[in-house]
């Protein structure tokens, strides 16, 4: 049996970069219709999502997770559509904490169905949870999520989800200007010395359905100076390399917050994620066109050998720097849609 590589071993990619974390979207149905993701208007009674028999089964999913952790990966985020609309999710987290040499588990949901979830995830071996949220506006969070499903539904599954222990919790928005950009302070205010990691995230153009623009974006400077002006603010170096969000922290000691800023300052260089959709296709960058197929490698009965082979493979072939070619080399792609990705 094939066994994880030590630490500082692990296949690069062409640009130096390491695999360390790897996103598994579970499926790609969504009970919200986040118009910054999966629009009514696309994401109707007449789109067809996937069949059942075209998603990876848990022991698919298993092993292509063992086989990145052995090329390096060391934490597993499980995401949709929404993940918690996968029947038997907990059995799958508990599959995926006895794989050795991953370090962490966690999940990115909605919040709707964690109230009632969060227990039996936490006993299943998941470790944190980071939970979307748009505004502490009902009448706004309603709007952007576009199935009338208010904010205390999402503020108690974050209390369900502490009281379980799936701590530290983040907590992210997608700010967008003249929609959301008026519920920052309140976000910020409400979460403050919550314990919990508020997270603004530029309005990205993943996929071509959401109608992104880039007067729609705020960007994450300028979040800095309203949070800064409004409670004072410092920067904190990253916890590793490739971490998402550049972390800030309140001067009062009352906790942090972060910004995602992959539309005004690229951190393609220090990127170590790969991402695999419901079906099995890797990709190596959010903003990809295209995947490598491993649901068809599994079928075919590949062996544990010849599986690390072609994750390898397809990661030290890596050349992915989007977000810095976006506006030069990148006009017209009709890139992958974020609820089939999982973000």
């Amino acid at each position: 049996m094939p066994q994880p590589v030590a630490p500082g071993t692990s296949p690069l990619d062409t640009l130096g970069r390491p695999v360390r974390d790897l996103r598994i979207s579970v499926t790609d149905r969504c009970n919200f219709r986040c118009t910054y993701c999966t629009p009514k208007e696309i994401f109707n009674h007449e789109h067809r999502f996937l069949a059942r028999e075209a998603l990876l089964s848990f022991e698919e999913i298993d092993r292509v997770a063992r086989s990145f952790v052995r090329q390096g990966v060391r934490k597993i985020r499980l995401t949709g559509g929404e993940p918690l609309l996968r029947k038997g999710i907990e059995d799958l987290v508990a599959k995926l904490a006895l794989i050795p040499g991953l370090g962490d588990i966690t999940l990115t949901t909605n919040g709707a169905l964690l109230g009632r979830k969060a227990r039996d995830l936490a006993a299943a071996g998941l470790r944190r949870v980071t939970v979307s949220l748009d505004s502490m506006d009902d009448t706004v969070f309603m709007a952007m999520n576009d199935v009338n499903f208010g904010v205390q539904g999402v503020l108690d599954g974050i209390a369900a989800a502490a009281e379980a222990g799936l701590t530290p919790i983040k907590i992210n928005m997608v700010v967008q200007r003249g929609v959301n950009d008026g519920s920052i302070l309140d976000m910020a205010r409400h979460f403050k010395g919550s314990g919990h990691t508020l997270r603004f995230i530029e309005y990205m153009d993943v996929g071509i359905t959401n109608g992104w623009r880039l007067d729609d974006v705020v960007p994450a400077r300028e979040i800095v100076e309203m949070l800064d002006r409004e409670f004072g603010i410092e920067p904190v170096d990253p916890s590793y390399r490739g971490e998402v969000a550049q972390r800030w922290r309140y001067r009062d000691g009352t906790g942090e917050v972060g910004v995602i800023t992959s539309v005004s300052q690229p951190f393609c260089g220090d990127c170590t994620r790969a991402r695999i959709s419901a079906e099995g296709a890797v990709y190596t960058c959010l903003f990809a066109t295209r995947g490598t197929d491993l649901r068809g490698v599994l079928r075919a009965g590949a062996s544990d050998e010849v599986l690390d082979d072609v994750v390898s493979g397809l990661w030290t072939n890596r050349a992915d720097r989007y977000s810095e070619t976006r506006w030069s080399q990148t006009a017209g792609l009709h890139k992958v849609e974020m609820s089939y990705l999982g973000g």
